[in-house]
């Protein structure tokens, strides 16, 4: 028997949109009516949910002594849940990175008033 723990492999790739590059085509007219106009320009990106609390990342530190956290990263012993959120206005090359609990990009995003 040829039997062996194995996992998925990602090698089926789909056919491509005939019409894919013009969602980017779109993007770029827009943002360039918006930079001729002198309108702010917004690009926002949510990054992975962090478990707040004693657990594991991958970061690394210069330390002298070790970090001890728990053993398991269980969602019931976290104080809450981080959600990190960025939003970067183009023609200022200004930028902001805010910590959220919300799943939701825009609820978590409707408490915070950004200016420039």
């Amino acid at each position: 028997m040829d039997y062996s723990l194995r996992v998925n492999r990602k090698t089926i790739a789909e056919t491509r949109h005939p019409d894919r590059n013009r969602q980017f085509e779109i993007i770029n007219e827009t943002k360039k009516y918006f930079e001729d106009s002198g309108q702010p320009i917004i690009s926002v990106d949510s990054k992975k949910k962090e478990l707040i609390g004693n657990f594991r990342n991958e970061g690394k530190a210069w330390t002298k002594i070790v970090n001890e956290v728990l053993a398991h990263d269980f969602r019931s012993q976290a104080i809450g849940v981080g959600c990190p959120f960025g939003i970067y206005e183009l023609l200022t090359n200004l930028g902001t990175v805010i910590v959220g609990t919300s799943y939701d990009t825009p609820t978590a995003l409707s408490k915070f008033s950004i200016s420039t």
